[in-house]
């Protein structure tokens, strides 16, 4: 596996996303801060992305706070955290990040399609985005 640094990360989240804010600390830590619209008819969510050298990498939600459940629903569906709002994005058992894919090219528009699939659920109260989550599927 062929790591990118953080410091080509950096380089890719800015050309993306230049009035985004990043705060990185060498090779050891990165944190990206955007809003993001996933659609035109979407909401707009500031969303958070933290990379911690040998803590791997979790991305949030950080407005709005709480994020307004479907009609019915207590709990958010596919996160880890609901109090943090920390999205469930991939299986890490197979593979689908590492440190060797960019994360222009996959948790960013990973976070995107998450949002859609959030705003599909408010409306239907069913989640349609998929996944696996071991507390719910033993």
């Amino acid at each position: 596996m062929n790591r990118i640094s953080l410091i080509k990360q950096e380089g890719a989240l800015k050309s993306c996303f230049p009035n985004s804010r990043i705060m990185r600390k060498g090779e050891k830590e990165l944190v990206w801060i955007h809003t993001l619209h996933p659609t035109p008819l979407s909401n707009y969510y500031k969303v958070k992305l933290h990379y911690k050298k040998g803590g791997g990498v979790s991305v949030y939600i950080v407005e709005p706070y709480p994020l307004p459940l479907a009609k019915g629903e207590v709990t958010l569906p596919h996160v880890y955290s609901v109090d943090e709002q920390r999205l469930c994005l991939y299986y890490p058992k197979s593979n689908e990040w590492n440190l060797s894919k960019f994360f222009v090219k996959t948790l960013i528009p990973w976070t995107s399609e998450w949002l859609v699939h959030y705003e599909l659920w408010l409306k239907n109260g069913e989640w349609l985005g998929g996944g696996i989550h071991p507390s719910t599927n033993k």
